[in-house]
Order: C-alpha cells, then structure tokens, then sequence
C-alpha cells in the first residue's frame, strides 16, 4: 500500500449489505468479517442489513442508501454467483450511473491466488450510483477479505497514492 503519512486520513461512511437467503445476525460470518475490518480502518459502520436474495428488494435497499447523504459508499456481500438465486448485479443494474470494470478484474486476479479458477463464478463488481460508490463482493468469509485487503482498504483510504476512491468523491457528480 502507498500510504502518504503527510496526506489527511479522511474516514467515509460505509453501509453494508448482506444478501442471503439463509444467514440471519448470527450467522453472517462474511458480513462480521467486513463490518470489523471498515471500523479497523477507520471508516463509519453507517448501517447494517441483511437482505434476501431478490433484486427488487436489494435495488430498493441500495436506492435508499444512495439517497441518503450520510452513506458514502455501499459493500454488499452474497449475491453474486451464478446461480439463479444470486442476483445482485442485476440489482445493481437497476440503480448505477456508471460501471467501475476494473473492480471486478482485479478482485478476480487477487482470487485466483486464493482459488484458482474457481475464481470465475465470481460476478464481483463494482458501480457508482449517483454519486455512491457500491462494490459487491462474494459471499465467503475469504472473498471479502480479498475484497477488502486487496482492494478497498486501500481505495477508500485517502492517503493511497497515486490515487484512490474518496478524493474522487466530491466529482462524482459532475456533468
């Protein structure tokens, strides 16, 4: 990681999202997992939920914490496998402005050293919705370590050089 101790550690406020048919509070491991590593960092817990997996309720969830200015950025976990269950991206489909490709191809490159080829079940992916970035990850407790350790830990850092998400953030909404 490029960590620039001069730059200014600015934390951001992070909702997250599990999606499962079958995990309540006690059984969400993936979504401990993220929620510790966000407040590690330094960021905001701004909320929590667990959702089943069904596009439209997801499309709803993620449109009311786009819409909600003390959420600036969403990471869901679950949903994104290829199953005909798995539905997050479809639901993502539904609220983005933009894709973020990039995302994606790297968490697939940095699971494949944990997986192998199994890596390409993956739909990880990655948009920004009106001005909120939201990044799906996988499901398992290993994916969203990926996600997290190889990605946003240094994305939504601040202080990451050469570049990172958050000073982009005031232009997400430019024309």
């Amino acid at each position: 990681m490029a960590i620039d101790q001069d730059r200014i550690f600015k934390p951001i406020r992070i909702a997250l999202l599990t999606v499962s048919d079958t995990r309540g509070p006690d059984e969400d491991t993936s979504g401990d997992v993220l929620a510790r590593r966000i407040e590690k960092a330094g960021h905001t817990l701004a909320a929590r939920v667990i959702e089943k997996d069904d596009a439209d309720i997801i499309a709803r969830r993620f449109q009311s914490w786009i819409d909600d200015p003390m959420i600036d950025a969403v990471v869901s976990t679950g949903g994104t496998g290829l199953t005909g269950r798995d539905v997050t991206p479809e639901a993502l489909e539904r609220v983005k402005t933009k894709d973020i490709p990039g995302f994606g191809e790297l968490f697939r490159w940095i699971s494949y050293n944990t997986i192998g080829t199994s890596t390409v079940q993956s739909r990880a992916c990655a948009v920004v919705a009106q001005g909120t970035y939201i990044f799906a990850l996988p499901g398992s407790n290993g994916a969203v370590k990926d996600g997290w350790d190889g990605i946003l830990s240094e994305q939504l850092d601040s202080r990451n050089r050469p570049c990172n998400f958050v000073e982009l953030m005031p232009r997400l909404m430019e024309v």
